[in-house]
């Protein structure tokens, strides 16, 4: 599952240095997360960074957007091949 950000977001700032796939934005009146870029941090750690950090405890699984392991072990392979062609 991708992650998501609630209402009660205080946009502290935190979450979004954390991500390693650069997934967090800041939205229209909070952080916000692409599900497309979202991994969980599948790949790069054991916990998703961001809930780790976040001060108020809003980064809750997205329940509309489930996934597996195996899905995003998948995305973090895509996204990383991408990130490294664009560095070419």
């Amino acid at each position: 599952m991708a992650l998501m950000i609630t209402a009660e977001c205080i946009n502290c700032d935190v979450c979004e240095p954390e991500c390693p796939n650069d997934a967090i934005y800041m939205g229209l009146e909070i952080y916000e997360i692409d599900p497309h870029k979202c991994t969980e941090c599948v790949g790069h750690f054991d916990a998703p960074q961001c809930q780790q950090v976040c001060p108020v405890d809003c980064i809750p699984l997205n329940p509309e957007l489930a996934e597996t392991q195996s899905q995003l072990m998948v995305k973090y392979q895509l996204l990383t091949a991408a990130k490294k062609q664009m560095t070419q």
